[in-house]
């Protein structure tokens, strides 16, 4: 006989109730404490490392002990850190096949932003690479890629958003199986009190987008291949990341490889490899130097 307030259940939960077990692991308020403090110096395949200063399999000469972020993402991700002038960030693409969605800002004037056009624009070139800058809306250098072995970046097509991937994968949800990237930037944005509102376009790494005579854009397939960039900041910025399929990526599924960014401390060079290399990037550094002058102290 079934009481009026008793749930009635189907023969499969039935079935699940009776064989789940009398206890678990974290059924009490002890047992759940023991289990938590049992996963110290467990590792994730995405996770940061905490401290910074303990991350293994740098690059080249970099010294653990000047490593200020080392973070690993995998698809759906996202992460931000402030970096001090100097300061370079390696982001890795570990398996060929992935989109970091990018957006940098002046750490001590947020409003002064990464401009996608204006960094295309001013240099002349749609297709970053080693050498380029990203640009700010006030014509200065935020930070320069000062290595690269991919095989291009994209300045032209923005990140996804809810409508485009709610399309694409019957969901955008933020907190869903395919994340957009501005919902995920726009987390990211908050841990530094910025909005969403303060979101540019962006820039989108190791996703090479080409213009044909026609004026289409076309999405390169990948690589395969992983590879790597170097960002130096040349201001102190917020660096925000989020780790989700460009826009122009067709595939029915959400599929985008897993990200490695490791960031340490170093002196701005001098002179500087890249600072003359053509006169609209030195007007740029020039930019900058005028900024730290009067913002010194």
């Amino acid at each position: 006989m079934t009481h009026r307030n008793e749930p009635v259940l189907s023969g499969e939960e039935q079935r699940v109730e009776q064989e789940a077990p009398a206890t678990s692991g974290t059924s009490s308020l002890e047992a759940a404490r023991a289990h938590a403090r049992s996963q110290v110096g467990a590792v994730a395949d995405t996770m940061a490392t905490v401290p910074s200063t303990t991350a293994v399999d740098l690059p080249g000469p970099v010294a653990a002990s000047d490593v200020v972020w080392d973070e690993r993402l995998g698809a759906g991700g996202h992460a931000t850190a402030v970096l001090r002038r100097g300061s370079v960030a390696r982001i890795t693409d570990r398996t060929g096949d992935t989109c970091v969605n990018l957006q940098v800002f002046n750490a001590h004037l947020p409003s002064e932003r990464l401009n996608p056009a204006d960094t295309v624009k001013v240099q002349w070139q749609a297709y970053l690479g080693a050498g380029s800058l990203l640009l700010s809306d006030r014509g200065r250098a935020l930070m320069t890629i000062v290595a690269d072995t991919s095989a291009g970046h994209d300045a032209l097509c923005g990140h996804t958003n809810r409508a485009t991937n709610d399309a694409r994968y019957g969901s955008g949800a933020v907190h869903g199986a395919s994340p957009n990237a501005r919902d995920l930037l726009a987390l990211a944005a908050a841990r530094q009190g910025l909005e969403r509102r303060d979101l540019s376009s962006g820039i989108d790494l190791f996703t090479s987008v080409r213009v044909d005579a026609a004026g289409d854009l076309h999405l390169a397939a990948p690589t395969g291949t992983p590879s790597y960039l170097e960002l130096r900041a040349d201001l102190d910025v917020i660096v925000l990341v989020a780790v989700a399929p460009h826009p122009l990526d067709d595939r029915p599924t959400y599929t985008v490889g897993p990200v490695r960014i490791t960031a340490w401390t170093a002196a701005h060079p001098a002179p500087d490899p890249f600072r003359a290399t053509t006169p609209e990037r030195e007007r740029a550094f020039e930019n900058t130097d005028q900024h730290l002058r009067t913002t010194a102290g």
